[in-house]
């Protein structure tokens, strides 16, 4: 569920460097959702969604530098990414199995974090 934040989702795009980048990029209208322009960085992506940086801002700073390392570094396997036009799109929910060769996740952690 967490992700598919689209905060996140910009994140696993490389189109931002950080958590924290993408969703101040989120927040500052600069990412669209399937061509409308979504400024909520909890706004939960469907399979099938296209994310997209508006046209003006594809000469942001920050983007192009996140875009060179992507290029290293590649993205996650539950989404695709089109680096030239600076889009992406939200392939699948990601298994579990996905998510922990990316990071380490305390997982009952969490569970007692929001169970409370």
């Amino acid at each position: 569920l967490l992700e598919s934040r689209l905060d996140n989702v910009v994140y696993r795009l490389g189109i931002a460097p950080t958590r924290a980048a993408a969703r101040q990029l989120v927040l500052h209208r600069h990412i669209m959702v399937n061509g409308r322009i979504v400024n909520i960085p909890s706004f939960l992506v469907k399979p099938g969604d296209v994310i997209e940086v508006k046209e003006r801002s594809k000469k942001l700073a920050v983007i192009q530098d996140g875009l060179k390392e992507v290029g290293k570094s590649g993205t996650a396997a539950w989404i695709t990414l089109d680096e030239d036009a600076v889009k992406g799109t939200f392939v699948q929910f990601p298994r579990r199995e996905e998510i922990t060769d990316l990071v380490d996740v305390k997982e009952q952690l969490v569970v007692e974090l929001y169970s409370k």
